[in-house]
């Protein structure tokens, strides 16, 4: 039977997160606070981030937190770090973010100590930024943590006050690619404006999902598979990627110029710190 975690927190634990999301929440700066920026094409911007923790099936408690970094606007992983972790908090809507991003900070901790060269200027993360019922989601407790400009990209529209997910607000949110389906929902996390937030989520989309937080899901789930002994990874065939539109998303009426443009083929180099936790070793 799979490990699961406490179904709710105890009253004082849940009182001490609300406390603790309030204060933080005050720190939370909702602007554009670097030069890359504020410039139409984002010159200045090398190095693009994306985090994700993907669970092992069946098991609510073991997971892999993944950190990825990827060239910018080559779009080439240039930094990997995949760690098995077990989650020990609750799930509670509303604060995902006390279950996870303690291991996703660790993540970026490791990265100033082992790479400092490598940290990314922004973090995409897969979840809600102030699109969030208490207005603090987890790209905002992530980027306060870690003082990084930080964008919530998220699948699904929480229920949030003023908001309704009907047809009307659908076409007002983001699509990867003019053929999408599928919106994503782009919130501001920390240090950056919403318009610069969906324009750069724009221009990291190859396929659906921003080209970091879809690497940092594949190598997780990658990194479980490995990690447990289980089938290799699944990839796409060569005839199921033709389907998949390459290019990168036209730019729209409003983009300025050098927006949208396809990512070109360049790879600097990857370095990769994927790591099992040994023979009765404490999971991170």
């Amino acid at each position: 039977m799979a490990q699961e975690a406490a179904a709710r927190p105890r009253e004082e634990t849940l009182s001490l997160w609300k406390r603790e999301q309030a204060l933080l929440k005050a720190r939370v700066v909702d602007r554009d606070t670097e030069a890359w920026q504020r410039d139409p094409a984002f010159s200045g911007l090398h190095r693009v981030g994306g985090v994700d923790v993907s669970f092992v099936k069946g098991d609510s408690v073991r997971a892999c937190a993944s950190l990825v970094v990827l060239s910018y606007p080559e779009l080439e992983v240039v930094y990997e770090d995949c760690r098995m972790v077990s989650l020990t908090a609750p799930y509670l809507s509303g604060f995902l973010a006390f279950r996870e991003v303690p291991f996703l900070v660790d993540a970026v901790q490791r990265l100033r100590e082992e790479e400092p060269g490598l940290v990314p200027q922004v973090l995409l993360v897969d979840g809600n930024g102030v699109l969030h019922p208490q207005g603090f989601g987890v790209a905002c407790h992530l980027g306060v943590l870690t003082g990084l400009p930080c964008i919530g990209v998220a699948k699904k529209l929480l229920q949030v006050d003023g908001l309704e997910n009907n047809d009307q607000h659908k076409d007002k949110a983001l699509r990867s690619h003019e053929h999408s389906t599928k919106p994503l929902y782009v919130s501001v996390g920390h240090r950056v404006s919403l318009e610069v937030a969906v324009r750069l989520t724009h221009s990291c989309c190859r396929f659906r999902i921003p080209e970091p937080l879809r690497q940092a899901d594949i190598r997780s789930r990658d990194y479980i598979r490995r990690s447990l002994g289980g089938p290799g990874p699944q990839q796409e065939s060569r005839s199921q990627e033709a389907r998949r539109p390459k290019v990168g998303p036209e730019r729209g009426p409003e983009e300025p110029p050098g927006e949208g443009r396809a990512p070109k083929a360049h790879s600097p180099g990857s370095r990769t710190h994927s790591k099992a936790p040994g023979p009765g070793a404490q999971e991170q």
